[in-house]
């Protein structure tokens, strides 16, 4: 139960008799939100503004940790996850991406990995309850961000020693079970392990997820997985094909299997058709803004990628869509404008043979 108090009056709405992910999923398609690190670079922030109070005598610099930004300007995240929600966006992504023992590690703040994740998931849960609470026809969901992390499990970072690994399994899987733990202490309604380019990383995230749910004894939430084509060729980083990702992954059971990252929309169309042509589950796609330009940043406007993604929603390709890196609210707006028109992709019909 909410209570939500405004203008002097008192509203109560009842979470229990809201529709849930799959209701929604059934109804039409859904929007996830767009880039964080794109809205978190139009504050032109610097070291001090990283740093805040708390951290002001850290022993090391701190700009570019974005994930720290929901400790010390938990302001700034929350107000990107309404404009992204203002925009039309019934998912959004904790500002979590890179909140796991392992990845902190560059900043010596490991420590903090499990509050890193508490704290964005309270940023992003509070947005989305507000904007629930203003239309509770239209619940909108916390997805807690895993990413693929900064150390590989099938690739050697030693060109001189193939066999040679920077992390064990058993490592990654206990960092991801730390950032778990607090994403759903935090609030989170579903685990995202995206951006995968190491199947073998994404492998350890499943495992850490069911393994915490076994542990705690409660319900595994909704589990949405997102891999990476890193180029023309059609495969992963570490060398699999779409298919062979899919099928890499199936057995967690997820209620969505997609793409996003790498590529542009226009790039990523043919492998999103083959995805859905796949996929025994629901699919996502949430491309780039485009390509980056020489300088590294993307020129696609609003109304390119909408253009574009409108025509997958049309072949009945997806049934979730949003942006990555370069998008704005101004492409989710575009995006969830266009997609509006078309019904979801229906799930494959599976026959059961006595």
């Amino acid at each position: 139960m909410l209570v939500l108090i405004k203008s002097g009056q008192i509203r109560f709405i009842n979470f229990y008799t809201m529709k849930t992910l799959q209701d929604c999923l059934r109804e039409r398609i859904l929007i996830i939100d767009g880039a964080m690190g794109t809205m978190i670079q139009r504050h032109k922030l610097e070291e001090a503004d990283y740093r805040g109070e708390r951290f002001k005598n850290w022993h090391t610099d701190v700009k570019g940790n974005n994930d720290l930004l929901s400790i010390t300007q938990p302001q700034i995240i929350e107000d990107i996850h309404k404009q992204y929600l203002e925009a039309g966006a019934d998912i959004i992504e904790t500002n979590t991406f890179s909140s796991t023992s392992i990845a902190q590690a560059d900043y010596d703040m490991q420590s903090l990995a499990y509050e890193l994740n508490v704290a964005s998931a309270k940023c992003a849960r509070a947005a989305a309850d507000a904007y629930t609470a203003m239309n509770p026809d239209k619940p909108r969901f916390v997805a807690g961000a895993i990413g693929p992390l900064n150390k590989t499990l099938s690739l050697s970072p030693d060109v001189n020693n193939p066999g040679f690994r920077a992390v064990t399994f058993d490592e990654v899987a206990a960092a991801y079970t730390g950032q778990i733990k607090g994403l759903v202490d935090g609030g989170v309604d579903i685990i995202l392990i995206e951006t995968i380019f190491d199947t073998l990383n994404a492998k350890a995230a499943i495992y850490a997820s069911k393994n915490y749910f076994r542990s705690i004894n409660k319900p595994e939430l909704p589990l949405m997985i997102s891999g990476t084509i890193t180029d023309a060729s059609g495969r992963t980083l570490s060398g699999q094909t779409l298919e062979a990702f899919y099928v890499s992954v199936m057995h967690a059971n997820p209620i969505s299997v997609g793409l996003n990252c790498a590529l542009g929309a226009s790039e990523m169309r043919p492998h999103i058709e083959e995805l859905s042509q796949i996929a025994g589950c629901y699919t996502s796609a949430y491309p780039n803004a485009g390509l980056p330009n020489a300088f590294g940043e993307y020129d696609e406007q609003p109304h390119e990628t909408a253009h574009i993604i409108e025509d997958w929603a049309k072949e009945g390709f997806v049934n979730i869509v949003g942006g990555c890196c370069g998008t704005t609210p101004d492409h989710i707006k575009h995006i969830a404008d266009e997609v509006s028109k078309f019904k979801p992709r229906e799930l494959p019909v599976v026959e059961l043979v006595s």
